[in-house]
């Protein structure tokens, strides 16, 4: 990858930076081919626990380069196609990842900004952050998933408003909202996304990934198929070390030491 998009590792937690700061992190076809290679890496890395989706610079995501957009009006149909392609490989990637996924974000988060923080588990944004769906702006519907995201976080009538007007929100509306999880002030935001991702990434990871898959599939179930996908999730779950351990520790009166096996 190159400084497009920043792929670390530490501790378990692998931190994907959006880094274009210049212009606020905008995708532009090149930033979404190394935004899914580090989406689908980080899937799959066995040694990753939990994910954090942050922004360098000013800005979480400001959507797409519309710059880019301009410059290419007459190749558009196909350059949308190929692009939005390889941003829901990045998403799905994201929702499939049997880990929690946590999307830090301030600033600017528009557009595609709103829809990869809404593929995330959790999202924590700084006091100041300003929201908004921006495609009706330049006349095109949404994507990345923010038609399913929103309905589903914010209810149907809520998100088409969000997408229809396009109107700017604040971090405290996201949050009551539900889109987002917390608030904090602008210059904690880094050390309490730190603390939230230790947590996750210090949990029981093989139970994180089968909470979030049911999760995940439960809009589309009958309730008797959940009850039953339920059943067989607990059963992997008991089959595992982190299960033995959490118990044990149960019984002995201590906090659990989990290994993510």
């Amino acid at each position: 990858m190159s400084d497009t998009v920043i792929y670390s590792v530490a501790d378990g937690i692998a931190t994907i930076t959006l880094n274009r700061p210049a212009v606020m992190n905008a995708l532009d076809t090149a930033a979404i081919v190394e935004l899914r290679a580090a989406c689908e890496q980080a899937e799959r890395d066995r040694a990753v626990r939990a994910v954090v989706l942050r922004g360098a610079g000013p800005a979480f995501l400001a959507g797409g380069d519309v710059s880019a957009f301009h410059a290419n009006l007459q190749r558009m149909p196909q350059l949308a196609r190929e692009g939005t392609a390889e941003l829901h490989r990045a998403i799905l990637a994201l929702r499939r990842a049997p880990k929690p996924v946590l999307a830090s974000v301030h600033g600017a988060v528009a557009g595609a900004g709103v829809s990869l923080m809404a593929a995330a588990d959790l999202a924590i944004a700084a006091e100041g952050t300003q929201f908004t769906l921006a495609y009706s702006r330049i006349g095109t519907s949404p994507d990345g998933g923010a038609t399913w995201f929103l309905p589903r976080l914010v209810g149907a009538r809520r998100a088409l408003e969000l997408v229809l007007l396009s109107d700017a929100f604040d971090a405290r509306t996201a949050l009551s909202m539900g889109l987002v999880n917390w608030v904090v002030e602008e210059e904690k935001l880094a050390a309490e996304t730190g603390n939230i991702a230790r947590r996750l990434a210090q949990g029981a990871t093989a139970a994180f990934g089968e909470t979030k898959r049911l999760v995940n599939q439960g809009h589309d179930q009958s309730l008797a198929a959940q009850l039953a996908a339920e059943v067989e999730a607990f059963a992997r779950c008991a089959g595992t070390r982190d299960f033995a351990e959490g118990v044990t520790a149960f019984v002995e009166k201590r906090q659990p030491s989990f290994k993510g096996k």
